[in-house]
């Protein structure tokens, strides 16, 4: 089992992905990773959709999460809880996640159905994570969903800060407007538009 503590600004992109790679390429960056993230997201089957906000009800979810490096050839599976923290004006303050590697997606799933959960919906997204300097920052290619740049701290850039000050000092074409955009509260009120 593993703690992880670090935040994190999330961005929209404002142009289509293969401009944004030319852009990235003829600015230095080098792709050190490629990876493909499936996202099933578990809730208790007590929880009212309709109800509760999106925000709430991700605050008490389980991700069963499989990751495949497609430039490693590497897989990973875990359960992952995610704790974030937010000030009045939705920004991320804080956040960790506490991270059990398994061995089976469908057997982790099934030990939480029978628990009281049940799967609300699945995120499944490409990533190509870019480098320059030891500045790094993830392209975000949700499936039927957003395209979004993701950028965590690390121990030169260890505010959020300082992670803006980064991004516009690389001059990229990113919704400014919103540096804290949220992939799974997005996804998930997709899901209860459906139901309503």
């Amino acid at each position: 089992m593993s703690l992880k503590e670090s935040n994190e600004i999330t961005v929209k992109i404002t142009c289509p992905l293969q401009e944004l790679h030319r852009i990235l390429e003829f600015k230095g960056f080098k792709i050190i990773d490629k990876f493909t993230m499936d996202d099933k997201f578990m809730i208790l089957k007590t929880t009212n959709l309709k109800e509760e906000n999106s925000r709430d009800i991700l605050a008490k979810a389980i991700l069963i999460r499989d990751i495949i490096g497609n430039m490693e050839k590497r897989k990973t599976k875990k359960i992952t809880f995610k704790n974030k923290q937010f000030d009045s004006q939705g920004n991320i303050v804080f956040q960790n996640s506490i991270n059990c590697d398994i061995t089976n997606i469908e057997d982790a799933i099934s030990i939480f159905q029978a628990i009281g959960y049940f799967q609300v919906m699945e995120i499944v997204e490409n990533d190509i994570v870019y480098e320059k300097d030891g500045f790094q920052l993830a392209i975000k290619d949700i499936k039927n969903g957003a395209k979004l740049i993701e950028i965590e701290t690390d121990e030169k850039y260890d505010t959020i800060d300082k992670l803006k000050m980064k991004l516009k000092e690389i001059k990229i074409p990113v919704d400014e407007n919103d540096y804290f955009v949220k992939k799974a509260e997005l996804e998930l009120d997709k899901v209860k538009k459906r139901l309503a």
